[in-house]
């Protein structure tokens, strides 16, 4: 497997994990970042969490790594900055974190493989795409679920 292969697998990895939440979210492609023989894509959440349905989001992400057999290497309670780490069976490391004002993240690191140029992902984001935008503005899009409870 070289780098491009790697990052499409990534994509495949983020693609079916935001199908899975309902009701769907609004999501930016992050950055993709090469390491000298990994490489690592991230989409952004633009939906508003709301502290009171971080818990809901997070249950949602964990079980749906679980029964795809993920291995989940740790989870992080936090009240503020909570996470969830996994790994695949085939050795991507994947994460959903909180950073500040809220925002989660989503984000797939290859294991060491042949290196190699790296396209863009080709999945059109879901929601405004912010390319070339730095940073990424923090969530915006409000939704009755995801954001019920939020100011």
């Amino acid at each position: 497997m070289n780098m491009q292969m790697a990052a499409d697998r990534a994509d495949q990895i983020l693609d079916a994990v935001l199908e899975k939440i309902r009701p769907p979210l609004s999501w930016a492609h992050g950055s993709t970042s090469k390491g000298a023989c990994d490489v690592s894509r991230m989409r952004v959440v633009m939906t508003v969490v709301s502290v009171e349905r971080r818990g809901n989001f997070l249950g949602v992400v964990e079980r749906f790594w679980r029964n795809g057999g993920y291995h989940i290497k740790a989870v992080n309670k936090d009240s503020e900055f909570p996470a969830i780490y996994a790994r695949t069976s085939d050795g991507f490391g994947v994460s959903l974190s909180f950073g500040g004002k809220g925002q989660a993240f989503f984000e797939v690191d290859s294991p060491c493989v042949e290196k190699s140029e790296v396209a863009d992902p080709t999945t059109p984001p879901n929601g405004p795409s912010y390319e070339g935008v730095y940073p990424i503005p923090r969530p915006n899009i409000r939704s009755p679920f995801w954001s019920a409870g939020a100011p």
